[in-house]
């Protein structure tokens, strides 16, 4: 089994890929004062939850955006797994031509997304990854990662909303029935959830007309389950996207050199 992570801002999301195919996806909370053994305990108790064994795990490898956390949780995953993470950074094989100002800047996370669409979905490609950022990756008609977007994510938007007015609440995200809000909760569900969701069609409608074609539209990360149903365009729901796009890196970078530190 091949264990995969990806540390991002709120939390670290995991999976064991057994042939091709997860057998179990789990999540933690990201918190940067951790220590690499703390960090094993978790490992281990979601491993053990799972009826996974460490003795299972014949390969590892790890993508983040959280930078000081990555040694410390690379540390714990070889300490349960005795297996030396494969870590996605600059110089790792993708298989993906990325043609920005400078491709060494794009985030781990975005390269596992556009690898895993890369193989599984038809061209040209929009992934919007809605996690802590919104994060927009486009892949044009020949695949090649040609750029994107970038804004802050639902609960940030939201947070700031709440932290800089003085008399607007915090609101459980629950999708208003209209929208045109007529209290002051309905109206900032209309506005972070609906807004958000016009956000996605509407630069969706702004990419296709840039690229001079229609494109496939896959939304991931946390958030995605609560906008994605409020679009009024097609967009395909791949939880998994970012984890599916580890899984294929281990497998591009392991053949000649398996469970090995990039």
């Amino acid at each position: 089994m091949i264990l995969a992570l990806d540390i991002g801002n709120t939390a670290i999301t995991l999976g064991c890929y057994r042939e091709d195919t997860p057998a179990f996806i789990s999540r933690i909370t990201t918190d940067p004062k951790k220590m690499e053994d703390q960090y094993a305990i978790d490992i281990r108790d979601i491993l053990e939850i799972y009826d996974t064994t460490p003795a299972q795990i014949t390969g590892s490898i790890i993508s983040s955006v959280v930078p000081p956390l990555t040694e410390a949780v690379a540390r714990a995953v070889e300490k349960i797994t005795h297996t030396s993470p494969m870590i996605v950074s600059p110089g790792i094989k993708t298989g993906l031509n990325i043609r920005i100002d400078n491709p060494a800047t794009l985030g781990a996370d975005l390269v596992a997304d556009c690898v895993a669409a890369l193989e599984h979905y038809p061209l040209p490609c929009i992934i919007f990854d809605m996690g802590t950022a919104t994060s927009v990756s486009v892949l044009n008609q020949k695949g090649v990662m040609i750029g994107g977007a970038l804004m802050p994510g639902v609960r940030i938007s939201l947070e700031a909303l709440c932290q800089s007015t003085a008399q607007l609440p915090n609101i459980a995200l629950t999708p208003p029935r209209r929208t045109i809000g007529t209290n002051t909760i309905d109206c900032m569900a209309s506005g972070t959830l609906l807004g958000t969701a016009s956000m996605v069609d509407g630069m969706c409608a702004r990419i296709e007309e840039e690229l001079g074609a229609p494109c496939t539209v896959i939304g991931t990360g946390g958030m995605s389950k609560d906008i994605l149903p409020l679009c009024r365009r097609p967009v395909i729901h791949d939880e998994n996207l970012l984890l599916d796009g580890l899984y294929i890196l281990y497998k591009k970078n392991s053949q000649s050199k398996p469970a090995t530190t990039a």
